[in-house]
């Protein structure tokens, strides 16, 4: 039987809240340092100015150590996405598309450490489950956005969504993983909004998804 991806208990003290916090500050400080080979529960406990034993309490091995740090990272990208969705309902597409690569970017791109680092581990063990649910909180999001769109309307909104949570993350990545010259970089916000506000005001997909203005 495969050993558990969930935390011990979670922390519910202000002490607890805050050797939870260190913990997972070191776990992506080794990661982004040392990778992940070297990202043991002693490395990170040292790290963290902690006892390894005190590690276990929270968390029984490290993979649900790493789970709980992705996650974590993921659920902020989530609720920043969530957030700006719900903001811009009722909104004009092009709007709503400026909106959106604002919030991704911003989530990604503030602190581009973190984000690198935990692109390392999204494929161990737990990690591709966790990052397809947070997925759908977010597609879920910007396809109500789209439903509520002033000036356009969606035959399939929820694959118009899919499509443009997909456009926005492949140049992100390249990015992170330095795969764009510097100039692409400065420029990703306005890029991705011309890319989004092009799709959603004009594109139409093979299955109907895109968008159909309203005469």
């Amino acid at each position: 039987m495969s050993a558990p991806l969930r935390p011990r208990k979670s922390p519910v003290q202000a002490r607890s809240v805050a050797t939870v916090a260190a913990l997972h500050t070191a776990t992506i400080q080794i990661l982004a340092r040392e990778g992940l080979a070297r990202c043991t529960t002693t490395r990170v406990a040292g790290r963290a100015g902690i006892a390894v034993g005190s590690l276990y309490q929270y968390y029984p091995n490290r993979d649900a150590l790493l789970a709980a740090v992705l996650e974590q990272h993921l659920d902020g990208v989530a609720s920043a996405v969530e957030a700006a969705a719900q903001a811009a309902r009722g909104k004009g597409v092009a709007q709503m598309a400026a909106d959106l690569v604002a919030a991704v970017v911003a989530a990604k791109l503030d602190n581009p450490q973190v984000s690198q680092a935990l692109y390392r581990i999204a494929g161990e063990r737990g990690g591709a489950a966790i990052a397809a649910r947070i997925h759908q909180r977010m597609a879920v999001a910007v396809c109500q956005m789209l439903e509520s769109a002033a000036d356009a309307h969606f035959s399939a909104p929820a694959v118009t969504a899919e499509i443009a949570l997909g456009a926005i993350a492949g140049p992100i990545r390249a990015q992170l993983e330095g795969q764009l010259p510097p100039a692409a970089g400065r420029a990703l916000v306005a890029q991705l909004t011309l890319l989004l506000q092009g799709y959603f005001c004009h594109g139409q997909t093979q299955a109907g998804g895109g968008v159909s203005p309203e005469k």
